[in-house]
């Protein structure tokens, strides 16, 4: 009696799925940064494994706090910056470590998942697999600012009224090596790295008169460019390329105290529900094929082993205008973030934009 009254449960169960049609069906809830799951990509995914890809769109510090609120729930997968899981999962233990054996590394730049693996190691257990990269340095227009070279124009009277950036950490360190300083070296001792931020502090705020405004949105930013308001700008290289792409006297600059570069991972919530969707996902969006597409698509490398010669020639081009080997080989990547440093940036940059 009790099988029989089993299978009837079963029964209804599956008829009650399939007239609901995508309701039983399994979903992977992705929590991720705008344009790293376009569409295509995602309809592709669907289709090869009958998983739904649930979208939400987030950046660094709204990502930290949407997993911290719910002690690591609600998501299957994250797409935080390299250099903010160490120290975050030190404290919060928001992320459970990656199974590198469900991971395809034969699809990964071994020196670029080595390096991630590396740098988000907690206890001897690493808790991220490399995605895509990228730089910010200058976006400048030519005609208009021929000698733009280093973040130190961000501070050159000669452009004033031109300029534009964020108020945002990489601002403050990329002024910090267009001064001449490492910031890097200094992230071991709080005392030292707070005596440069000062000083970056003083020539922000001497410099704020030379600034068109401190932009928050990627796009108003390229608008502004567009329409000639702003001939210099602190900005990411895809940003630069697209303009240039509109414009060739505009582009990306990698500066000569060198670009700043990031990494974005993936990392799996600590109380992640389809833990085998979100290695699904990895596997699927670093295959070349598909990590060439997201490239065409965003203009951001990726840690796919061949993605690069399966690009538009146009998007090549690109990568072997802005980078040389020079150019590559003096990129600042971003090491983990001390957990302190984040409140020193953060009043510096407060007093900054009260400052009249």
């Amino acid at each position: 009696m009790k099988k029989k009254r089993l299978c009837s449960v079963i029964i209804i169960f599956a008829f009650l799925c399939a007239g609901v049609g995508t309701a039983c069906a399994e979903t992977l809830e992705l929590l991720t940064w705008k344009g790293y799951a376009p569409k295509p990509l995602i309809e592709k995914f669907e289709k090869e494994t009958g998983i739904k890809v649930k979208v939400t769109n987030t950046n660094n510090e709204e990502m930290i706090a949407k997993l911290r609120a719910t002690r690591g729930a609600g998501f299957d997968l994250a797409q935080p910056s390299q250099d903010r899981i160490s120290s975050v999962q030190k404290k919060y233990k928001i992320y459970q470590p990656i199974d590198l054996s469900k991971i395809k590394k034969e699809q990964i730049i071994t020196s670029m998942l080595e390096a991630v693996t590396k740098n988000t190691t907690v206890d001897g257990k690493s808790y991220a697999v490399p995605f895509c990269w990228g730089t910010s340095g200058l976006v400048v227009n030519r005609k208009q600012a021929p000698e733009a070279s280093d973040y130190s124009d961000l501070l050159n009277e000669s452009y004033k009224g031109r300029i534009s950036y964020r108020l945002k950490r990489p601002t403050l360190i990329g002024l910090a090596f267009g001064m001449g300083e490492n910031p890097f070296d200094k992230y071991g001792d709080l005392a030292a790295y707070r005596a440069l931020m000062d000083k970056v502090e003083k020539a922000m705020i001497k410099g704020k008169g030379l600034v068109k405004n401190y932009w928050t949105n990627g796009d108003a930013l390229l608008q502004s460019m567009r329409s000639n308001e702003v001939n210099v700008a602190m900005a990411w290289d895809s940003g630069g390329w697209k303009l240039h792409g509109e414009n060739p006297d505009i582009d990306f600059v990698a500066p000569k105290s060198g670009a700043l570069g990031w990494i974005d991972t993936f990392a799996i919530p600590s109380k992640a529900k389809n833990v085998d969707a979100a290695y699904k996902w990895i596997n699927f969006i670093l295959r070349p094929e598909n990590a060439a597409a997201f490239t065409n698509s965003e203009k951001y490398g990726t840690a796919s082993d061949g993605a690069v010669k399966l690009l538009d020639p146009a998007v090549r081009e690109n990568f072997e205008r802005c980078f040389p080997q020079k150019a590559i080989d003096n990129v600042k990547w971003y090491p983990p973030v001390p957990a302190k440093l984040e409140s020193i940036e953060g009043k510096i940059l407060d007093k900054v934009k009260a400052a009249r």
